[in-house]
């Protein structure tokens, strides 16, 4: 079980990863969604539908967060019928499309795809709790 100073419980998402989605939030998701997440960037009045509030994602979804539905929307390669036409760009292509190696460039792109979902995690209001550790069988 995760735990934090003072031995409380650690936060619900990876640190270390989140860290590393943090500047690839800002630098790819923060014109859109704001700084903060909220949907506010100064992109966000140019588009036809208002950007997410990423900070709600697991409070819409009754305090669960969806790592690989978010995997999946933020990768743009999957069809999500749902959501509708899709104004966000393909970032499983976006990330990877500078290395000429498509193995590698796979592997960046999943890579920044999952940091980006843990940042996402860590913004998320109210703070996700730590995962409950799996019961052995």
């Amino acid at each position: 079980h995760p735990r934090g100073a003072q031995g409380q419980p650690g936060p619900g998402h990876a640190p270390v990863l989140a860290g590393l989605g943090a500047p690839l939030f800002r630098r790819y998701g923060a014109s859109c969604h704001g700084p903060d997440g909220r949907g506010d960037g100064p992109a966000a009045a140019s588009l036809r539908t208002r950007p997410a509030d990423l900070t709600g994602i697991a409070k819409r979804r009754g305090g669960e967060f969806p790592n690989g539905k978010i995997a999946q929307f933020i990768d743009g390669r999957f069809a999500l019928p749902a959501h509708g036409s899709r104004e966000m760009p393909v970032w499983g292509e976006r990330f990877g499309s500078d290395v000429p190696d498509s193995d590698l460039g796979e592997s960046i792109s999943r890579g920044n795809i999952a940091s980006l979902v843990e940042y996402l995690k860590s913004i998320q209001e109210p703070p996700l709790a730590a995962a409950k550790p799996e019961k052995k069988r």
